[in-house]
């Protein structure tokens, strides 16, 4: 089971209130599945902005974008102090993608807390070599680096590269539109901000053992579109990935 015993976010929306409540408000926009949570008694805290919102955020209407706390920001050592009072035993991360000098400063406080950290964006922790030797001299777990999700398009991507494989179909070049319409894809239109994020996908787009075939990842640029919020929850076009495939 998992309990949440702290919790941290920069948004005025989401700071002060208990996290029950805090993760339905804006610019949550995710499909509701179910509404009767009980209250954690967690109440969110004020977390570190750092690199964690781009710039162009502030063109955008609040209902889309960041409205961050004025709440002060706190320093390392009273966020280390919160996850050592509070019990904790994993630190979980799942700031914006691109947040890479929030994302380093969140594994140093995990680090002097003596906690777990599973990394859930794509920017490389848990497969630098350096940050793995930090965690591992001080016996701590550390997963990542970036998530899928349970059936997007990534997962299915690899399924079926894999599957041409097995039919003796030689697969050469592929292509995937990364399309959403959440704050995150929004944040990500920071071109600056997709370098990991390209990365982790196109390594997760090469699990076939060297001379079996030539294989070539292409993604669109810009790697990633923002629908806009006609949706109401985040996209993966799985459906819409399409395949270059050239038979022997």
């Amino acid at each position: 089971d998992i309990e949440v015993v702290a919790a941290f976010d920069v948004d005025q929306r989401k700071v002060g209130r208990d996290v029950h409540a805090a993760i339905f408000a804006k610019p949550n926009c995710t499909t509701v599945f179910c509404i009767d949570l009980p209250p954690a008694g967690v109440t969110v805290r004020m977390g570190k902005i750092l690199d964690g919102i781009a710039d162009h955020m502030k063109d955008y209407p609040d209902n889309h974008a960041f409205v961050l706390s004025e709440e002060p920001e706190p320093t390392a050592t009273e966020i280390i102090k919160v996850l050592k009072e509070s019990g904790a035993q994993i630190l979980t991360n799942y700031l914006p993608v691109g947040s890479e000098d929030a994302t380093r400063f969140y594994a140093d406080c995990a680090l002097e807390a003596g906690v777990a950290f599973v990394n859930n964006i794509p920017v490389f922790i848990a497969s630098d070599a350096a940050w793995a030797k930090r965690f591992a001299d001080k016996n701590l777990p550390i997963i990542g680096d970036d998530i899928k999700s349970q059936m997007g398009a990534t997962i299915t991507h690899r399924i079926l590269t894999d599957l041409f494989k097995k039919r003796g179909v030689k697969l050469k070049r592929t292509h995937q539109l990364n399309t959403g319409g959440n704050t995150d894809f929004l944040n990500m239109l920071e071109q600056k901000r997709l370098a990991t994020k390209k990365e982790s996908k196109t390594e997760a787009y090469r699990p076939w053992p060297p001379g079996v075939c030539r294989t070539k990842t292409s993604m669109s640029a810009p790697v990633t579109t923002c629908l806009g919020r006609k949706t109401t929850r985040s996209l993966s076009f799985a459906w819409r990935a399409s395949f270059l495939v050239t038979c022997p």
